[in-house]
């Protein structure tokens, strides 16, 4: 029988501290990695510039094309407005989960939460004043009906409801008018969206829109 204790890969690390699994942790920044395994990090801290700060990190590059602006219209133009272009693809593809005579319900591509839906009227305007007395009528009973539906679905503890009105107010898209409808649970500013600026989502769009269209239609 072979004596274990030859093995590399079975002999305790002196720079380790138990591990309620039965596992050794290494301890420290720079630690050798197990001689008998693959090291488990990409790059190793030890030999480049900063200080330690007690943080973890926790990437996330597929924002990047949010924040580059990718996805952004490259003007103000009815051809380049996602939410002229919505209404006119198939309900699964354009996220749209509602559609009336004068405005339709969408899921938000870039959620602030779970759920986050928009009002948008089908015609290219920015400015409520703007809006036609039909149009005024119907998003509200939009957002009505919305509120109505996260909650059947999803069983929020509040709302956020508003408008952005222009670039300087945070509107992401100031040319067409939308109206925010964002569901919100006790505790969920937490650390993610304060300091890493990241939101952990549930459920996929695809699924989020199925479900919140058939309520729609049920309520």
């Amino acid at each position: 029988m072979t004596d274990s204790s030859s093995d590399p890969r079975t002999r305790a690390d002196p720079t380790s501290s138990p591990d309620p699994t039965g596992a050794s942790a290494p301890v420290g920044p720079g630690t050798p990695a197990d001689p008998g395994y693959p090291a488990t990090e990409a790059e190793a801290a030890a030999g480049f510039p900063g200080e330690p700060d007690g943080f973890q990190r926790l990437w996330t590059p597929h924002r990047m094309v949010y924040i580059g602006g990718q996805d952004k219209p490259l003007d103000s133009s009815e051809k380049q407005c996602p939410f002229c272009a919505a209404p006119g693809k198939p309900d699964e593809e354009g996220l749209v989960v509602a559609r009336g005579k004068a405005v339709y319900a969408v899921l938000n591509l870039y959620p602030y939460n779970p759920g986050h839906l928009l009002i948008c009227p089908y015609r290219h305007v920015a400015d409520y004043t703007d809006l036609t007395p039909e149009e005024t009528v119907e998003l509200a009973e939009f957002t009505q009906r919305s509120m109505q539906v996260v909650r059947s679905v999803s069983g929020p503890d509040g709302f956020n409801l508003g408008m952005n009105q222009g670039a300087v107010a945070g509107a992401g898209i100031a040319a067409h008018l939308h109206q925010h409808v964002v569901p919100r649970w006790s505790g969920d500013a937490n650390f993610l969206p304060i300091v890493a600026r990241t939101k952990a989502l549930p459920q996929v769009h695809s699924q989020v829109r199925e479900l919140y269209s058939k309520a729609w239609e049920t309520l």
